[in-house]
């Protein structure tokens, strides 16, 4: 049976680079991984008041996260961090105190820029997040992604033969660390 990896897309664009860098992963990915998108476009806005009533698109990523085997975040930089939609989804599925649902999925961090540090900043301040929600994440390789133009076509062919392969050997580490991680964490 393939991973299922839970994919964020932190960008609400549909003509995002990160979405493409997604789609991308998708196509990359070995076939041991399936990559499903989680949306996280329809979450309204979190509050602690939800936590007695948790409306149906919280639940719903609540419900997504768990079903999945491992977490993949493609983020962009937004003022040196994640954009809020991103921190918001994280919110929601990490709320209520004691349904975390992040808690023991391994995950792995990746953006695209058109910088030539990629998304660093953002991918250290996401990392920070997702170790207080307790999910185990691929500290290397590092992926930041210089985005140039064509670098990536709208359905997610890479055309840069050294980036199409550093991405698939990312990915195979992603896989090898999701590995490592279900064998010792708690069964799911």
């Amino acid at each position: 049976m393939p991973y299922k990896v839970g994919v964020f897309v932190g960008s609400l664009s549909s003509k995002s680079i990160n979405r493409k860098l997604a789609r991308a992963l998708e196509r990359l990915a070995p076939e041991s991984m399936q990559l499903i998108e989680i949306p996280i476009s329809e979450l309204p806005l979190y509050n602690h008041d939800f936590d007695v009533d948790y409306p149906p698109a919280g639940r719903s990523l609540k419900e997504a996260v768990e079903r999945m085997d491992a977490l993949l975040f493609v983020t962009p930089e937004y003022n040196r961090s994640i954009p809020g939609s991103l921190k918001n989804a994280i919110d929601w599925g990490s709320r209520p105190w004691g349904t975390n649902s992040f808690a023991h999925k391994p995950s792995a961090v990746i953006g695209a820029s058109t910088g030539k540090i990629g998304t660093a900043v953002a991918q250290q301040h996401l990392r920070s997040i997702l170790s207080y929600v307790n999910s185990p994440e691929l500290a290397q390789p590092e992926a930041y992604i210089q985005f140039t133009k064509g670098l990536i076509s709208d359905n997610g062919e890479v055309t840069d033969s050294s980036v199409s392969q550093f991405l698939s050997n990312w990915l195979s580490e992603f896989e090898v660390f999701i590995g490592k991680v279900r064998s010792v964490n708690r069964p799911d």
